[in-house]
C-alpha cells in the first residue's frame, strides 16, 4: 500500500501488514513515521493504492455504510463542540445502520446501552460531552465507535493526553474487546505503555515497515536502536540513551 495526504509525495510506502484478530496490535514509529496516515488510509479517508481486506474482504468493494459498520475509528480528540449529553453522542456510532435522520429502534437502543457499559460510561449518561475530563471524552469516543458493531477498531493514540488512571481504564477495555475477537490496531507513543498493553506491534520508519511481531520481540534492544537510535537499558521499566553517534 501507499497513501498520501491531500498533495505531494507518498507519506506510506509498501505497507503489508496483518492484523490479526483477538490481539491488541500497536502502531509504534517515531514522529512523522506515517502512523496516523496508515490508518486513515485503512479507513478510506486519504488516498491510497493498494489493497485492504477484512475477514478476507476486499473493503473497496464495500458501500461506505457498509465499511462503517465493520470498521470504526477512534480519534485523538473530538471536534464536538455541541453540549450533546453522552448517550447523544454514543448514539452517532448507529448512523452507519439507520443514517443521521431516522429514529432509532429498539436494536440500536441496546447496542448503546451495551456500548456505554463496556465503555465504563454509563454513570456519565446525561452529563454534556463537552464537560467531561479528557478521559472521560475518550471512553466516549470509544463507546461510538463499539456502538456500531464494528469488529475491527482502529485508534489514534487513544491515551496521549491521558493520567495514568484512565488510560488503564482504556487499555482494559481494549483487552477486553481483544479477548471477544476483535481487531484491534492502536497507535502509541510510548513503549512502555505498549509493551505492557500490546500483544503485537507494527513500527513504522519514514513511512515503511521496519519490523513487525510479538511485542517482546519488538521492543527489544536491536529493533529499537535501528529505528529511534535509542539504546534500551531494561530495569523496573524500560529505559533509553542516546545510541553512538545520534
Amino acid at each position: 500500500m501507499r497513501a498520501w495526504h491531500q498533495a505531494g509525495a507518498p507519506v506510506v510506502r509498501g505497507v503489508d501488514l496483518d492484523v490479526p484478530r483477538g490481539a491488541v496490535t500497536a502502531l509504534l514509529g517515531p514522529n512523522g513515521a506515517g502512523k496516523s496516515t496508515l490508518l486513515k488510509a485503512l479507513l478510506g479517508l486519504v488516498d491510497s493504492d493498494g489493497q485492504v481486506t477484512l475477514d478476507g474482504q476486499p473493503l473497496a468493494a464495500l458501500t461506505r455504510w457498509q465499511r462503517a459498520r465493520r470498521m470504526a475509528y477512534v480519534p485523538q480528540r473530538s471536534l464536538l463542540t455541541a453540549p450533546l449529553p453522552v448517550w447523544a453522542v454514543v448514539e452517532q456510532g448507529r448512523f452507519a445502520h439507520r443514517g443521521a435522520l431516522a429514529p432509532l429502534e429498539a436494536t440500536d437502543h441496546e447496542a448503546v446501552r451495551q456500548a456505554m457499559a463496556q465503555a465504563d460510561v454509563t454513570p456519565l449518561a446525561e452529563r454534556p460531552f463537552t464537560r467531561l475530563s479528557g478521559g472521560e471524552q475518550q471512553r466516549v469516543l470509544l463507546a461510538r465507535a463499539l456502538a456500531t458493531g464494528a469488529d475491527a477498531l482502529l485508534l489514534d493514540e487513544p491515551t496521549s493526553s491521558l493520567d495514568v488512571h484512565q488510560a488503564l481504564r482504556i487499555h482494559r477495555c481494549l483487552a477486553r474487546l481483544a479477548e471477544r475477537g476483535c481487531c484491534l490496531l492502536v497507535v502509541m507513543h510510548d513503549l512502555n505503555e505498549a509493551r505492557r498493553s500490546a500483544d503485537r506491534a507494527v513500527v513504522l520508519q519514514e513511512g515503511r515497515v521496519a519490523c513487525a511481531g510479538p511485542i517482546r520481540e519488538v521492543i527489544a534492544a536491536d529493533p529499537i536502536r535501528a529505528v529511534y537510535g535509542v539504546e534500551l537499558i531494561e530495569g523496573g521499566g524500560l529505559g533509553y540513551r542516546l545510541s553512538e553517534g545520534t
